[in-house]
């Protein structure tokens, strides 16, 4: 009846809800049906109900806004679609974006200056400083590209590589005020730095997104994070236009907003870095879990062969390691110390004519090996092997297998 409709209306205790799509919404009497409706979109400020309504609305807008903003920066079906070490990347990469385009906006800024726009200078003569500046900085990415398949041994360290190229570039621009006549040369070797420094980013990018796919999405993964890359830039932009009118034609202050925004840039870079779990191996990583496995029986996690490496192998007194106290240790430092020797002393991919010397050298070799799709001898300290052509990586893991045995083996 509707007197059992207004009783159970005035008890706040016994109020009517429904459930849907995961949010409660509170039903209103309707006295004239005598049943619950969905209460209407009206919203008074004396009213506690409508106070509810208002913020039940207002989330209902904060929902629809996260759903819109996960579909658009976020591969479908996160957080399943992607590996674990995907978001902690995403998060420390858009925040250096921002820091990268705010030191492009000082660094065109700086150029502008340097080139005499605001000084009344020719148009046509900006123009060809302008265009000879780029066109010897682009000679820089054919160079470089014939280092291409060093990129894929190594990308953590070639792309932190790339972003200190890419901060030096920025600060060669920005001193370009300084010597306007010297513009073009510097504006050379800064095009120069930023080429290589993209060709490098560009190169090293497929290696991370290939292991975030966890569902072989990798198309939906590039897609996402160019799509993150320009969140990140339209914001550096707009914080960049407006540090630059602080800043304008004072170099010292450019400088020192530079070295600032310099410093966030790769401290974000860095942590982005260690965060990413790379499930392949290079010379490093396999000589680490082979020489685990043959000394203890165990295969390291993939975090912790990860935390192990360092960025640059070339330099092992510049490693830089995460410090991370989630899981227990498995390495262990014998593993470690033959790792290192091994990738000291590990050399894929050498040619012919540095191993063999003699005739009957190349002779015993090929026979030695004839069953084998890769020849391995050692010259001048280091264990070097050549493929014969190209072999799976489950026959080529036994050649670390067989490096770690002799480095680890007591005899």
């Amino acid at each position: 009846s509707s007197s059992a409709a207004r009783a159970k209306a005035n008890d706040s205790s016994d109020a009517v809800f429904e459930v849907r799509g995961g949010k409660r919404v509170e039903l209103v009497p309707d006295y004239s049906k005598d049943e619950f409706i969905v209460p209407q979109n009206t919203f008074h400020w004396w009213s506690k109900r409508s106070k509810n309504k208002y913020l039940l609305d207002f989330r209902d807008i904060w929902m629809k806004c996260r759903d819109l903003a996960s579909s658009l920066l976020l591969p479908e079906g996160f957080p399943e679609s992607v590996t674990i070490d995907y978001l902690e990347y995403s998060l420390w990469r858009g925040v250096q974006g921002v820091a990268a385009q705010i030191n492009g906006v000082l660094a065109t800024q700086a150029l502008l200056y340097a080139v005499g726009l605001g000084k009344g200078a020719i148009p046509s003569a900006a123009a060809v400083n302008w265009v000879l500046k780029d066109g010897i900085g682009y000679l820089s990415k054919i160079t470089l590209s014939k280092f291409g398949r060093h990129f894929d041994v190594n990308p953590k360290g070639w792309r932190l590589f790339a972003d200190l190229l890419e901060n030096a570039a920025f600060g060669l621009e920005i001193l370009t005020p300084a010597f306007p006549h010297l513009f073009v040369y510097i504006g050379a070797v800064a095009g120069a730095g930023r080429s290589a420094a993209a060709l490098i980013q560009a190169a090293t990018r497929s290696c991370f997104y290939a292991g975030f796919a966890a569902r072989r999405n990798f198309a939906e993964v590039i897609a996402k994070g160019e799509a993150q890359g320009m969140v990140s830039k339209s914001i550096g932009i707009v914080l960049g236009i407006l540090l630059a009118n602080c800043v304008q034609s004072s170099t010292p202050l450019a400088l020192a907003s530079f070295g600032i925004i310099a410093w966030i840039h790769m401290f974000c870079n860095l942590k982005s870095y260690q965060s990413i779990q790379l499930r392949t191996v290079n010379p490093y990583r396999a000589s680490l879990v082979f020489t685990q496995y043959l000394l203890t029986g165990l295969v390291p996690p993939v975090k912790e062969v990860n935390d192990e490496e360092p960025l640059f192998p070339a330099f092992p007194f510049l490693i830089l390691k995460p410090k991370s106290n989630e899981q227990s240790r498995v390495l262990s430092d014998e593993a470690k110390t033959a790792a290192q020797y091994i990738d000291r002393h590990l050399q894929m991919g050498s040619k012919l004519s540095d191993v063999i010397r003699t005739r009957e050298e190349a002779a015993a070799l090929f026979d030695l090996y004839k069953a084998e799709d890769y020849i391995l001898t050692e010259s001048r300290g280091k264990y070097c092997v050549r493929t014969k052509y190209l072999v799976s990586f489950f026959r080529r893991s036994r050649i670390y297998f067989l490096i770690a045995f002799m480095h680890t083996s007591p005899s």
